[in-house]
């Protein structure tokens, strides 16, 4: 059976100015700015809320780049390759597709974005601007209904830094996102198996992984959250 292998970008974008008048592009990332060229930013957007495969990906960026000079010009696969070495673009792979889902999202960190009228004013002002505006505001501001696995991860994930695997040993240990951050952790690793190495591998076979990776999945996909990964 051939391997599946599904993508993502990771971190969230931010333009910074140099203080001469010039802005350019970064991504953040537990703490830390990473640049990118053009070529490379073009890439992480299209991969930015999708989960998919490389022919998929390939197909969003030809459509973001058409008409746009891109230097230095890589071939896509190096590029992409590039921004999985570097960290900034997550890569999973599997038999099936569940498979590559949860080897593409066990280790990342789950990161709820903020959902303020205010932010989604501006927003929608850029957008306009852009002119990439929706015919209607009323999908930008409709509020999100969440399942109640869906509202579970992102209580549990505002408490602490969350992976999809401890989200899923949350599930499994009906650990709430009342008993605080410390607490969580202890509950997650408070025996002398199950280690942050092991976590991922564990969790895979759990009864809960498959619903929670869905839900995370599906939280990304409607822009509730972003993934991230510890820097080294």
């Amino acid at each position: 059976m051939a391997e599946k292998t599904l993508y993502t970008a990771l971190g969230h974008f931010r333009c910074r100015n140099d203080g001469g008048g010039r802005r350019y592009p970064v991504i953040l990332m537990d703490h830390r700015e990473f640049g990118m060229d053009p070529q490379e930013m073009t890439l992480w957007t299209a991969l930015c809320w999708r989960l998919t495969d490389q022919q998929r990906a390939e197909d969003f960026y030809e459509q973001l780049s058409n008409g746009m000079e891109l230097f230095p010009r890589r071939s896509f696969s190096d590029c992409l390759d590039r921004l999985v070495t570097r960290g900034l673009v997550a890569k999973g792979s599997g038999t099936t597709d569940f498979d590559a889902l949860y080897d593409l999202l066990g280790e990342l960190y789950v990161v709820p974005i903020s959902s303020s009228f205010p932010l989604k004013v501006v927003t929608f002002l850029k957008l306009l601007c852009s002119g990439t505006a929706p015919g209607s505001a009323s999908a930008l501001f409709r509020r999100d209904r969440r399942t109640e696995p869906e509202r579970h991860i992102m209580a549990l994930s505002r408490c602490a830094p969350l992976s999809t695997a401890e989200l899923i040993r949350c599930a499994e240990r009906d650990i709430s996102a009342t008993v605080g951050s410390q607490q969580t952790l202890a509950l997650l690793y408070g025996d002398q198996e199950t280690t942050s190495d092991n976590i991922v591998s564990e969790m895979r076979t759990a009864a809960a992984c498959q619903s929670v990776t869905a839900a995370v999945a599906n939280l990304y996909l409607r822009k509730q959250v972003i993934f991230e990964r510890a820097c080294a």
